[in-house]
């Protein structure tokens, strides 16, 4: 074998090697995260779109999560949280016209599963700088009903975003789905929402 073949196995073995303990780190910590929503979810993410409900109308929505190290210490319904979670989601206010948010959360109640899991997810305006601009939010809570995740504010306040937009009264039951699923949904919306 030649210098640089080797130099190519040593370097797969390292890289196999860091998956390993990739993998195993997850397990230990998020163990949840390989299966979510009643799928196997090898690649430790899980990603669906819903309806959202508001007070001023009805918005398609989409969220991206993943396990995150970062979570709230509180309890909530009095269970204990038991890992973050961190993505993107994405709310179409207008046909074609999509707003990116950031999603931040943590999962409560259970350890090696999602099944009838309490999750809590707050979306963001994006800030690319923070030079001390508004980031808009809402926050939404929910349970696991099988592959669907159902979601509400709770009543909850909320900030308005740099576009206007305040989310109020808001719920939404999630289903498994690609970004491409949500933005057919999108552009196919026709009932527009008032902004109030």
């Amino acid at each position: 074998m030649s210098k640089r073949g080797g130099c190519l196995v040593n370097i797969f073995k390292l890289l196999l090697l860091c998956v390993i303990v990739f993998y195993v780190a997850v397990g230990l910590t998020n163990p949840w995260a390989f299966h979510i929503g009643d799928r196997s979810t090898p690649f430790l993410y899980w990603s669906g779109y819903g309806k959202l409900v508001t007070k001023s109308g009805t918005y398609p929505l989409y969220v991206f999560f993943y396990p995150a190290a970062h979570f709230s210490k509180l309890h909530l319904d009095g269970l204990r949280p038991n890992g973050g979670l961190q993505g993107t989601a994405s709310l179409c206010t207008a046909p074609g016209v999509i707003e990116n948010l950031k999603l931040s959360g943590t999962i409560y109640g259970s350890w090696t599963s999602t099944n009838d899991a309490v999750m809590q997810f707050r979306l963001l305006d994006y800030k690319i700088f923070d030079v001390g601009q508004r980031q808009g939010y809402f926050d939404l809570y929910g349970r696991w009903r099988g592959p669907a995740l159902v979601m509400d504010d709770r009543g909850e306040s909320s900030g308005k975003f740099r576009s206007g937009l305040k989310i109020e009264h808001a719920s939404v039951t999630l289903d498994y789905g690609s970004f491409s699923d949500f933005q057919n949904a999108c552009s196919a919306l026709t009932n527009v929402p008032t902004r109030p």
